[in-house]
């Protein structure tokens, strides 16, 4: 099963204060609603990360990595990888966020794409879109209150 996810948020900082947050390991796994682990690779190209998720009836720990490219400090990136969650399914897909400057901070954009298998992908499209705007709308909550704090 696709989906895609598109929305934007005003961040009361500079571009270059979200920049930093947006590649800090620990304000993200902070920010992550589920995460368990979040740390850099080896190669500083991305992350390693575990979450634990519930999607409807559907509770899965999922471990996976995600790799950053096209960096273009402090204006955005391209963030793609995939998870494992066991019985639960799989997800992998990936996201596009730019930075752009806004009434005296910082318009974070993000467009997304995924695709999901397994017993995840059998809920149905409305309840998995739910949730990932549930996720979505927590995380950049969260990240909101770490980059104004």
């Amino acid at each position: 099963m696709a989906m895609t996810m598109q929305g934007e948020v005003q961040l009361g900082a500079s571009r270059e204060a979200v920049w930093a947050k947006l590649n800090d390991p620990e304000v993200l796994k902070a920010c992550i609603p589920g995460c368990e682990e979040l740390e850099r690779t080896e190669d500083n190209n991305g992350f390693r990360a575990a979450a634990k998720m519930k999607v409807g009836p559907v509770s899965a720990r999922f471990k996976g990595k995600v790799a950053l490219s096209d960096l273009d400090p402090p204006n955005g990136y391209r963030i793609s990888g995939e998870g494992e969650g066991g019985v639960a399914g799989f997800a992998k897909g990936g996201a596009t966020v730019a930075l752009s400057e806004k009434d005296g901070g910082t318009l974070l954009k993000y467009d997304v794409e995924a695709q999901i298998g397994g017993k995840l992908a059998q809920l149905g499209q409305r309840l998995v879109n739910g949730a990932a705007k549930k996720l979505a709308d927590e995380f950049f909550a969260n990240f909101a209150k770490a980059v104004e704090g």
